[in-house]
């Protein structure tokens, strides 16, 4: 394991999980872990991915408890093209009963992997999606689509993503 994904995991650690004094650096948030559906459109090619999704959530906000902060990473594949997706922004969200709706624009960067070339463009991601509780504690299963939206080389891409998965909350 390298010294960086060691210092994150250990990061993630300490920020998700109690510590011997029952103190948390966030006090309620949620992690989502899910698969997830790509359609890409480039200048010219319409491209189908599969990959996964995955969200840490904070809602450091007492007072806004509407208003989280979001790190989202994705990873999306197809025979010769890889894309990995790491964006950061705020989330709204509001509460009816076992439903979650919530809508978010995140911003970040873009890693893709295709014919041996690397590029890495920024990207802008905008989309929504709902929580629905279900009857395990503390958890919910997520219906999310988003948007990304990246430029690179005078080109625009545009990605159309649908994922689904399991949200723990704490």
């Amino acid at each position: 394991m390298s010294k960086t994904a060691a210092v994150v995991l250990a990061f993630l650690s300490l920020m998700l999980f109690p510590t011997t004094s029952k103190a948390q650096l966030l006090p309620t948030g949620n992690v989502y872990a899910g698969v997830a559906y790509a359609d890409s459109v480039d200048v010219v090619n319409r491209l189908t991915f599969r990959g996964w999704d995955g969200s840490v959530e904070a809602l450091p906000f007492h007072r806004f408890s509407y208003l989280g902060i979001v790190l989202d990473g994705s990873g999306i594949y197809r025979t010769g093209v890889q894309q990995y997706n790491l964006v950061l922004g705020p989330r709204v969200s509001l509460h009816y009963g076992k439903w979650r709706p919530f809508a978010h624009a995140l911003g970040g960067i873009q890693q893709t992997n295709s014919s041996g070339a690397t590029f890495h463009p920024v990207l802008v991601d905008i989309g929504g999606g709902v929580d629905r509780k279900i009857p395990f504690k503390n958890f919910s299963w997520r219906l999310q689509f988003d948007y990304v939206h990246s430029h690179l080389l005078s080109e625009n891409q545009n990605d159309y993503r649908v994922s689904t998965g399991a949200v723990w909350r704490f």
